[in-house]
Order: structure tokens, then C-alpha cells, then sequence
């Protein structure tokens, strides 16, 4: 399977998602890097199509469906939840949705927006998984997964790709690369154009405390799964352990793994949002996190963080304009 996820394979999906995908942009603060003593590039998922980079995973897996599959089966938290009710929208599939309920409600109305069903369950009590299952089996439907499935992480890769093509473009070459992770599809993408381009880049999953399972698979050199017995603001990336085929691309990839507190990723929203003029969710914060809370040695580096999404709550984001950041 991983012999599947190459560069070439990522430029393919770029050119069948070109005018159906938002060619995102790549922002600079002078503050922040003076502030930090280093070159902070920011690639802004937030602004991808339904608020968050699950847009081209989805819109990939999808385009690539037989014309007589109309019906497609997924399950999430939130965003691969609107991505893949948008992209099922746009190309005149029905989509049902299985999503907890205590999902984000900018999340939960922004699916149902885009037309989907949506079947609620209990995080706590019930297996998403068997449920979507189920559906599709009644349906008939295809299951488009969250993350572990050769064509989601290709698609996830062409906002790597994008990055990439912006960087060569101010002739900027990466030091290190900072990327969300909750079950590893996009690092995984990304960082195989990364490494593509630039070899010698660092490249770190940034995760929740609690629910660094990446990082801890990483050092342990196997899958090792979180406990689930702790809370988190970061409801994108509470994934329970890495899926098998983004583990083993991340392996390859991969510099190590860091985390961050939800403390952080606040800080890290209010610069986001002081500073480059953008609003992130918490999980879409994590690697701006990393950065600005020194998890890792970034001066006089060239870092390229992905802030992957932006569906937040009024609530959640009205606690990050109280948040202590310079």
C-alpha cells in the first residue's frame, strides 16, 4: 500500500483536483519572526474549502468513484465529516455522516449544510466504525475513511505539493516542517512531497497531550494506542492510534514527534489570529504550537508550519483572545 503514496502519484491528484480545490496561501508574519528569531511560514488550510485541508482527501477519493456509485458512508469528529459531504454535493453523490454528538456544532451544521445524513452516536459507548459499517452495507455505499486509505493521504499530499511549489517560488528551502496529526493522513502526504523536494527537512507530528499516540509509536517503533481516558479542546485530532498505512509512511518520513497543551494551542490561535489575520481551531493550531512554545529549536530556521483547519466554535475561540502570548 505505501509503495502507492509517492510524489508522482500526489502531482497526478493535483492536476484531477486543479479549479475543484482553493490553492492556498502561504503567510508571513515579520513580527512573529522577529519575535522568534526565525522564518515562520504558515500554509493555511483554514481557507481550503469547508475551513480545513479534508477537502482534498476527500475530493480525490471521490472523483475516482465509478459513475454509478451515488452513495458514500463516512465517520468523523467534524471536518473529513463536511469534506466529504461537500465533495459528495458537488459531484451529486448522498452522503451519511456518522458523527458523535458531541461534535463541534460549526462542524455539525456546516455537514448538514452541504446536504449530508447525519447519524449521531456516543463516543463514549458506541463504535463508530461498526456503525458506518453497517450503513453501508444497508446502502450499499462506498466508506470513504479519515485518514488510512492510499487515495485520502494522496489527496492530503497535494496541500504538501502546494507548499512546495510556494516555497521554490521565493526561493526558500525548509529546515523543518510542523504538521497536525491525529490519525496521520496529511503528515503523511505531506511529508512525502516534502521529503521529495527537500531531503535533508525535518519533518514532526505535532499532537495533543494525551493524544500524542504518533509520537509515541514513533519511539516505540510500533503502533501504540492513547487511552482515551482524557479530554482535549483539540476534538480534530483525538484519533485513538495511527492508522497502519499512514504509520508505516510516517516511519520513513518522519524526524520524531511533539506535543503540545491545550494552553498552547490557544497561544497559538491568538497569534494566528493577531498577527497572520486568520481565525484556526485548536487542532489546526498544534504546529504554530510547537513553534511559538519552543517544543523544538527553530532559530535561524526556515519552518514551514501547516495550520490545517479553521471550524471552531464562537465559544472555544472567544477563550483564545484571553489567552497570554507576546
Amino acid at each position: 500500500m505505501i509503495e502507492m503514496v509517492t510524489n508522482d502519484a500526489i502531482i497526478k491528484a493535483a492536476k484531477r483536483l486543479k479549479g475543484k480545490i482553493v490553492r492556498t496561501p502561504l503567510l508571513k508574519s515579520d513580527h512573529v519572526n522577529k519575535e522568534l528569531k526565525s522564518n515562520i511560514y504558515i500554509k493555511a488550510e483554514n481557507l481550503q474549502t469547508i475551513g480545513a485541508f479534508k477537502f482534498r482527501g476527500a475530493m480525490n477519493t471521490i472523483l475516482q468513484l465509478p459513475a454509478d456509485v451515488k452513495k458514500v458512508v463516512a465517520w468523523s469528529s467534524g471536518n473529513h465529516a463536511q469534506a466529504v459531504a461537500a465533495a459528495a454535493n458537488i459531484t451529486e453523490r448522498e452522503a451519511t455522516i456518522v458523527m458523535p454528538k458531541d461534535s463541534p456544532k460549526t462542524k455539525l451544521n456546516g455537514t448538514i449544510a452541504w446536504g449530508a445524513k447525519i447519524v449521531e452516536y456516543d463516543r463514549n459507548t458506541e463504535n463508530r466504525e461498526e456503525i458506518g459499517k453497517a450503513i453501508a452495507k444497508e446502502q450499499n455505499a462506498i466508506i470513504i475513511p479519515p485518514f488510512d486509505d492510499v487515495n485520502v493521504i494522496i489527496g492530503q499530499g497535494t496541500a504538501g505539493l502546494e507548499a512546495v511549489e510556494q516555497l521554490k517560488e521565493i526561493n526558500v528551502i525548509p529546515d523543518i516542517v510542523l504538521c497536525c496529526c491525529g490519525g496521520g493522513g496529511l503528515i503523511a502526504g505531506v511529508s512525502t512531497s516534502i521529503k521529495a523536494n527537500y531531503p535533508n527537512a525535518q519533518i514532526y507530528s505535532v499532537e495533543p497531550e494525551n493524544f500524542d499516540d504518533t509520537k509515541k509509536s514513533l519511539e516505540a517503533d510500533m503502533i501504540v494506542e492513547n487511552t482515551m481516558q482524557h479530554l482535549s479542546i483539540c476534538d480534530a485530532l483525538l484519533a485513538n492510534k495511527p492508522g497502519n498505512i499512514t504509520f508505516e509512511i510516517n516511519r520513513k518520513n518522519l524526524s520524531g514527534g511533539i506535543s503540545v497543551s491545550d494552553t498552547e494551542s490557544l497561544i497559538a490561535m491568538k497569534i494566528a489570529y493577531k498577527y497572520f489575520k486568520i481565525v484556526l481551531e485548536p487542532g489546526g493550531a498544534v504546529a504554530l504550537a510547537a513553534a511559538i512554545s519552543k517544543k523544538i529549536d527553530i532559530k535561524n530556521k526556515n519552518v514551514l508550519v501547516i495550520a490545517s483547519g479553521g471550524n471552531v466554535d464562537s465559544d472555544i475561540f472567544e477563550k483564545c483572545l484571553y489567552a497570554e502570548s507576546f
